[in-house]
């Protein structure tokens, strides 16, 4: 009897021992093992690249070797027909909720997985060397030139200057002077490079320039928040590895990261 207690004890010991090794060479129960070779396709907002290349994708393929993540940048509504059309996402980041709710609608997304998650602002801006006699948004009823802004029809930025200039009553005297961009990045190089006097653009996108200048931003009054909702996709060949990611987009170190880029926190 004693030495079967004596081999049943070795037993444990030796299974003890197998299943610690494997803890600690990643094989079973980490929190990367499993993710390995896994392929974060990414489509967010053009919005969102510098913070995205520069700093959080290799924050979070750091974190977890072996997992890449794989960007797609352009604007939002382009997104969403991209992903009606078959993109293979995993995680689908908005400038609007918009695009996110009509993805839900249609079953891409579930709404209990989406977070309402960054803030931005709308501003006014003009070339670094400009002198655009514009010190608000009602001044620019009084452009002669090109006023810049995304496309409203699929680009939030758009939507959202769209909205703001026909709250404040100046989108018909505005109307025939718009140059229409194909996302916010565009917007920006236009002002940028003086083929537009000023345009409409966010606040994070005019940071991240020294060719452009903000005159101001868009009335409170005018325009209701903007959010960006972030969410996985339903059917993602990398559920695993996207929650992973979603999980990351939410610590300290990567919300902090945001801020630095000027976003602010969603509450």
């Amino acid at each position: 009897m004693k030495s079967m207690k004596t081999v049943a004890v070795a037993i444990i010991a030796i299974v003890v021992i197998v299943a610690v090794g494997l803890y600690l060479t990643g094989s079973v129960g980490t929190s990367n093992g499993d993710l390995n070779g896994q392929d974060v396709q990414l489509a967010a907002a053009a919005s969102l690249k510098n913070v995205y290349d520069e700093k959080l994708i290799p924050m979070f393929e750091e974190k977890y070797p072996g997992v890449k993540v794989t960007p797609t940048y352009a604007s939002s509504g382009d997104l969403q027909k991209q992903i009606e059309n078959g993109l293979k996402a995993d995680v689908f980041m908005s400038a609007g909720n918009k695009q996110m709710d009509a993805l839900i609608n249609e079953s891409y997304v579930d709404n209990d997985s989406n977070v309402k998650f960054l803030e931005n602002k709308l501003v006014l801006i003009v070339s670094a060397d400009s002198n655009v006699n514009v010190s608000s948004f009602e001044d620019l009823k009084n452009v002669n030139g090109t006023i810049a802004i995304g496309d409203p029809e699929s680009v939030p930025a758009g939507q959202y200057a769209n909205e703001s200039l026909h709250n404040l009553g100046i989108w018909d005297d505005v109307e025939s002077k718009l140059s229409l961009g194909t996302d916010v990045t565009a917007v920006l190089n236009q002002v940028a490079q003086g083929s537009a006097d000023c345009g409409l653009v966010y606040t994070t996108d005019a940071k991240s320039s020294d060719e452009v200048k903000v005159i101001c931003e868009a009335p409170e009054d005018s325009l209701k928040d903007i959010v960006y909702p972030v969410a996985p996709i339903k059917d993602s060949e990398h559920a695993d590895a996207a929650n992973k990611f979603m999980e990351f987009l939410q610590t300290p170190e990567a919300q902090s990261v945001f801020e630095d880029y000027g976003f602010t926190i969603h509450e």
